[in-house]
């Protein structure tokens, strides 16, 4: 391990003393989405892209990371020259607040397409983007759907809506694998599990039913299933307590932040004997905010969801000019409407145009490779508008750090299974960042190399650390 890092460091300095020997034409930098976009061509259109989702109420703190990522997405997309195929056309922005209500959703997506939204991305809440979806059909817009897990939605045989993201049985589906896989692994047996889940929105209910139907083919027994409602329940211990009695060997939970957060401390509270608790599109504990939150109570807890690609560098860079335009950490739901807003980008290229027939019509053809998302093959949509390739990743907060830790070819660590942070598993000590300086001449006549050494050093950190970053340091990752 040791003497891969040393070659890294070795070229990385050869190439420093290679570019120094070296001159080259000038190469302008990355545009930079905070300065004004370059001038479209004269009589270039405005193309509206509209976003619905929770503003205000209990999920506003995602819903206000997903319109700030879509803002960002579109800034990037303009300081990059617009949509080519239309001299330059610029993307701009209508938002809308959901409330995380239904009917809200539905009357707010017919007033941005009243106000000339040619797409409409949403809406985090599958009950409210399944009304949305009705409006896009009803209207000949097209949606595409950054985060709602439900499968129904596409259920009804819509030509207007796709989802990016993978739908609840996929996500059930592979999270029962992998927890089979993981466990077996461990070279620890997994046959009964539990199921606590949120009961009222349809995204509980959908992924449990998915999860429940491969369990049984899997030979896991779900011997005991709980439905609560997420935003009116204040303590869960009446569950947690019944769940100890009937002795799973492994907790599954799907919910919403608060909901799942209450359930962490609920489940240390009554001293859960279980081998994990182990979320399936659960809306907690693959957040940075649940470390925080919760402090070392976080720890062991796992998440089989969807995710950005972590090994990925332009991913990682995305979330760092996130975390510097909005003062916080991008959470995986802002991540997935980012890179919904570059799909649709590509589809309008592609239509070379703004109708929204037009646009609908391109995205049925997508084939994006370039996404930065966790699973192998580009963005296609079949005949439902189900993502064809899409593929959730297993997550566990180790060390302070919610790290991807399943399926091995895109782990960055090795998952700690059994392991509860209440229980005798002990997770090893958190090792602080260590930090690589890296300086070359990012302007002027020598750029062209020395922006590409700089993105090359990103790049190998970010492939030590998914390998597992500094064994001989619990881990400890490097940082640029």
């Amino acid at each position: 391990m040791f003497k891969k890092y040393r070659y890294v460091a070795i070229m990385v300095i050869a190439l420093s003393f290679l570019a120094a020997c070296v001159p080259d034409p000038v190469t302008e930098a990355p545009p930079d989405p905070t300065v004004a976009p370059p001038t479209p061509v004269e009589g270039a259109e405005t193309i509206f892209i509209g976003g619905i989702h929770p503003l205000t109420g209990g999920l506003a703190a995602d819903g206000i990371q997903m319109d700030n990522a879509i803002q960002m997405a579109i800034a990037e997309i303009n300081a990059s020259g617009g949509i080519q195929s239309m001299g330059g056309a610029q993307l701009a922005y209508l938002s809308a607040d959901s409330t995380g209500a239904a009917d809200v959703g539905q009357s707010e997506a017919e007033r941005l397409i009243n106000e000339g939204a040619s797409a409409l991305i949403g809406a985090f809440q599958s009950s409210v983007t399944t009304n949305i979806a009705a409006v896009a059909e009803r209207e000949s817009v097209p949606l595409v759907i950054d985060v709602a897990l439900a499968d129904a939605i596409l259920d009804q045989g819509f030509a207007y809506t796709f989802r990016v993201m993978a739908n609840a049985t996929t996500v059930s589906t592979f999270g029962a694998q992998y927890l089979l896989e993981m466990a077996a692994a461990a070279g620890e047996d997994v046959s009964t599990v539990a199921y606590l889940f949120e009961g009222t929105t349809g995204f509980g209910d959908s992924a449990r039913a998915a999860f429940v139907t491969e369990a049984a083919a899997l030979g896991i027994d779900v011997i005991g299933e709980y439905p609560y409602e997420p935003f009116a329940v204040t303590d869960l211990t009446t569950e947690m307590t019944a769940i100890n009695a009937l002795g799973p060997d492994v907790l599954i939970v799907t919910g919403y932040y608060n909901d799942g957060l209450l359930a962490a401390t609920n489940a240390e509270d009554v001293g859960l004997d279980v081998k994990a608790v182990y979320g399936i599109a659960q809306g907690t504990y693959d957040q940075a905010q649940f470390v925080a939150d919760a402090g070392d109570l976080a720890e062991c807890f796992f998440d089989a969801n969807y995710h950005w690609d972590a090994a990925n560098p332009m991913a990682l860079a995305a979330r760092d000019r996130f975390q510097d335009q909005y003062g916080e950490e991008m959470r995986a739901a802002a991540f997935l409407s980012y890179q919904v807003t570059f799909i649709i980008a590509d589809a309008i290229e592609r239509a070379g145009s703004s109708d929204p027939v037009a646009i609908r019509d391109a995205l049925a053809e997508t084939n994006y490779a370039d996404h930065l998302l966790p699973f192998a093959g580009p963005v296609q949509f079949d005949e439902t508008g189900e993502n064809i390739n899409a593929r959730p990743i297993l997550m566990q907060v180790q060390n302070g750090q919610v790290l991807q830790v399943w399926p091995p070819d895109q782990a960055e660590a090795e998952p700690i299974f059994p392991c509860t942070s209440w229980g005798e598993a002990v997770v090893v000590t958190p090792a602080e960042p260590i930090m690589i300086g890296g300086i070359h001449p990012l302007t002027g006549g020598l750029a062209a190399d020395g922006i590409q050494m700089d993105n090359a050093i990103q790049m190998a950190i970010a492939e030590i650390n998914a390998s597992g970053g500094i064994q001989s340091m619990g881990g400890a990752q490097l940082a640029y």
